[in-house]
């Protein structure tokens, strides 16, 4: 019965210690929180930032609490905001939010909700990146490796390899055909191996092509390089040359002759007998000094005139040559401006472009192995006539003295 009275006196205690415990509490409740419990409305859900042009786009998802009337977001250090109304469904909701006008650079962003009490929830924060000026300066386009005219007529362009996380979209083309039509193409980038064929190109013609970028995988707003066009290596020789290999001749006395039309040949190419010079019948026709017996060349010229003016830009002057020649011998191929030909040796420096057959390995060389393509370059800044051809100056020390043979030339827009 003892036992009884103090378990029970142990008990009451107990009670009136959880009673006073719980006063203590309502007290400490009623002093904080004057006007009942807090309340926080359903934050949003699935919130995400996605990148843009000085500016972002955020979405989210409503996904419960049916008594949200509007959501808030703060960036730049809550010192600005926005209020966006919301007005529920019974099911999911979406929040789609564009905000502009933003600076370049990572941006956090704090959203909060609000129901139609006032009740504000607590906040989702989370950053995102800003793109602009300084994202677009650091792009360049694509790069070309090669572009060149193919034989069917189309221009076969071969894309330099890029990183596959540069964000690299396309590429857009545009190019004119040989009907004159323009056309835009846009060509879906592959990071490496990328080649495309633009049928029916016009020889001589150039692309303008420019490169569109993403800074990431989701972002809203692509950025675009600015235009810039790019030569395409193209065989004009057919357009502005003729007889251009094998030759054709017009005087001829069995071996040696002069060059048919539209080639002029001067007094000084013809050292054979003062009539003939500058052609032979070897190789099925080719433009060929030789010094037998003391017969030199000095300041000897072939030469022709483009047809018509070559349009402004790059070009190639190519010719398939062999030789064998004194040291004290020199022949050059040259492009100079105008139709009325080209410069002797004293004025070589005129000229638009150059190059000495001879290099000094071919110094009495026989061997076919001798045989070679030889080039040069030259630019036009604005459309001209332009003469191509070779000025001679070849000693004739003995037999069989020396000589050169040309095979062909051939004239390439670059």
């Amino acid at each position: 019965m003892k036992l009884y009275k103090i378990t029970s006196y142990y008990l009451l205690m107990l009670a009136a210690f959880i009673i006073s415990s719980c006063t203590k509490m309502d007290d400490f409740k009623k002093k904080y929180e004057p006007n009942g419990p807090i309340i926080y409305p359903g934050k949003l859900d699935s919130v995400q930032v996605f990148s843009g042009r000085n500016r972002v786009l955020l979405t989210g998802l409503f996904t419960s609490d049916p008594k949200i009337v509007k959501y808030r977001v703060y960036w730049n250090s809550k010192q600005d905001s926005v209020d966006t109304p919301v007005k529920r469904t019974s099911g999911v909701d979406t929040a789609k939010l564009f905000i502009p006008n933003l600076p370049e650079g990572i941006m956090t962003f704090e959203i909060r909700t609000y129901d139609n009490e006032g009740h504000v929830s607590i906040p989702v924060t989370l950053a995102g990146n800003v793109y602009g000026s300084l994202y677009q300066s650091s792009l360049i386009n694509r790069g070309i490796a090669k572009a060149e005219l193919q034989t069917d007529g189309s221009a076969l362009i071969n894309w330099a390899d890029v990183n596959a996380d540069d964000g690299l979209l396309s590429m857009e083309i545009k190019y004119t055909d040989v009907s004159n039509k323009q056309h835009d193409t846009l060509i879906t980038s592959v990071p490496t191996g990328l080649s495309t064929s633009l049928p029916k190109f016009k020889a001589g013609g150039v692309i303008s092509y420019r490169t569109a970028f993403k800074p990431n995988k989701t972002a809203i707003d692509t950025f675009y390089v600015d235009f810039q066009d790019h030569s395409v290596k193209a065989d004009v020789t057919s357009i502005y040359l003729t007889n251009t290999g094998p030759f054709q001749r017009d005087s001829f006395d069995g071996r040696w002759g002069t060059l048919a039309a539209p080639w002029i040949t001067n007094a000084a190419a013809k050292n054979k007998g003062g009539i003939n010079g500058g052609y032979s019948s070897d190789g099925g026709g080719t433009i060929n000094w030789e010094t037998w017996n003391n017969t030199p060349v000095v300041n000897g010229i072939v030469y022709q005139a483009t047809s018509s003016p070559l349009p402004a830009g790059n070009y190639i002057v190519s010719f398939d040559a062999y030789s064998e020649v004194q040291s004290n011998s020199s022949v050059y191929c040259i492009a100079a401006a105008g139709g009325n030909g080209i410069p002797v040796l004293a004025n070589l420096s005129t000229s638009l472009g150059y190059v000495n057959l001879f290099n000094g390995a071919n110094v009495g060389s026989t061997s076919p192995n001798s045989r070679e393509v030889k080039t040069f370059t030259f630019t036009l800044a604005s459309p001209q006539v332009v003469s191509i051809g070779f000025l001679g100056n070849i000693v004739g020390n003995g037999n069989p003295g020396s000589y050169f043979t040309v095979f062909n030339i051939k004239l390439f827009k670059n």
